[in-house]
């Protein structure tokens, strides 16, 4: 049972995902935004919500692996490798339309088409600077691409996560920040305004976006593997609270979602858990156990704050593993939103991208050596069968030309 006042009893069932909370009269009282009420996210209406959905990942945070490579495996790695191969104006013409290709609406109305609610979408925090990203230097590219997304949800009746998955100076230390190998920014003053900066200008252009749900302020900070991890950990907090501070002075409405540190799972880092009326916890998880223990602690987190947290992050794996973890976190009252939505060959996704023709000739150069200029000219592939390639995948990419994963889709319950 709810400790709060509001909150009628409560029977969890796993496939039950909105409870009434409120009168008649309350909801009628309540804003146009998502809220939070102890460990529960509540609709306009008062009905809990439960986060069931998935990851936009890859579109505005391109990832080695989900291209089939391997060290290349961040944005900055493959646009160096992708301009040796065919030279910098083809690339950037080729991500300018990677981007309007890889997330249309059809991809939107397919998710909720499918049952979800929601989706959570990671962006690289160029697209809101004057810094080189994927064919553009505009500041105002990541509205642009957002705006769309965020019209189609609101017409199909999803919720949007904004998640900033490579923050200014990096935040995690490896490739999925696009960073230099260290989370500089928990050392760079100027990365860490420029990091409330952005933040603060988002949240100003969808303060009144009912659509957007929250504010994801760092992906997975913090990587495990650096020896003074345990003094970083000590700087997450109080970036937390600054870029709250500067969302705060523009938007009152939205949720602020805060993760833990090492990779979204360590939730000790934080001293003042309730730092804001109106925020919530992520945590992240990938090939755990299918048992209650694999997410006790993050239970007793919720329970200890009387706050929500949910799965921002899970999948990667087997169609019987991610139906027995979804089950396992439908059953704890969790939200979700599993990792990926769309990637090449793969099945561990909802729709799978087809190879294109000679894209073995891109992957087998970005394993051989180009530690020199001579080695880039003596191993480059042939130049028109590596354009032929990117082009193809432009198409591929496409959500008509994807195909459709029903074992992955069943195993979440959709």
């Amino acid at each position: 049972m709810q400790r709060a006042s509001k909150v009628l009893l409560i029977v969890l069932f796993s496939g039950t995902i909105i409870f009434p909370l409120f009168s008649q009269n309350e909801r009628r009282e309540k804003n146009r935004f998502i809220s939070v009420v102890e460990q529960n996210l509540v609709t306009p209406d008062g009905e809990v919500f439960l986060m069931k959905g998935i990851n936009l990942g890859n579109w505005l945070n391109p990832e080695g692996y989900m291209f089939l490579f391997q060290d290349v495996n961040s944005y900055r790695l493959i646009d160096q490798a992708l301009k040796e191969m065919v030279g910098p104006d083809f690339v950037n013409q080729f991500w300018r339309k990677f981007q309007e290709n890889y997330i249309t609406q059809d991809d939107i109305r397919y998710i909720r088409q499918t049952g979800m609610n929601s989706i959570r979408i990671p962006f690289h925090y160029k697209l809101f600077t004057c810094e080189d990203f994927m064919g553009s230097n505009n500041p105002n590219r990541g509205f642009e691409l957002l705006d769309n997304v965020i019209r189609w949800c609101k017409e199909e009746g999803l919720y949007v996560v904004l998640d900033m998955h490579a923050a200014p100076g990096g935040q995690t230390g490896d490739n999925i920040d696009d960073s230099y190998g260290y989370p500089w920014l928990f050392e760079s003053p100027k990365s860490q305004e420029l990091f409330c900066s952005i933040w603060k200008r988002i949240a100003e252009h969808y303060a009144d976006e009912p659509t957007v749900l929250g504010y994801d302020l760092l992906n997975e900070p913090i990587a495990h593997f650096f020896d003074n991890k345990d003094e970083l950990n000590n700087y997450l907090e109080p970036l937390y609270m600054k870029a709250t501070e500067a969302i705060r002075e523009v938007d009152k409405n939205h949720i602020v979602i805060w993760g833990g540190a090492q990779w979204n799972t360590n939730f000790s880092v934080f001293q003042n858990p309730h730092f804001d009326d109106k925020m919530m916890y992520e945590c992240h998880t990938y090939w755990s156990d299918t048992t209650q223990a694999a997410i006790q602690h993050f239970l007793d987190f919720r329970e200890n704050t009387n706050l929500p947290i949910y799965m921002g992050e899970t999948g990667e794996n087997t169609d019987e593993w991610i139906g027995g973890f979804r089950r396992l976190l439908e059953r704890n009252h969790m939200g979700w939103h599993f990792w990926p939505y769309k990637k090449m060959l793969k099945t561990s996704c909802m729709v799978s991208i087809k190879e294109p023709k000679n894209w073995d000739l891109v992957v087998e150069y970005t394993q051989k050596d180009r530690s020199s200029f001579a080695k880039i000219r003596e191993n480059r592939p042939d130049l028109n069968k590596v354009r032929n390639a990117l082009s193809e995948l432009l198409d591929n990419c496409k959500f008509v030309e994807c195909a459709k994963n029903d074992g992955y889709i069943k195993t979440l319950g959709m």
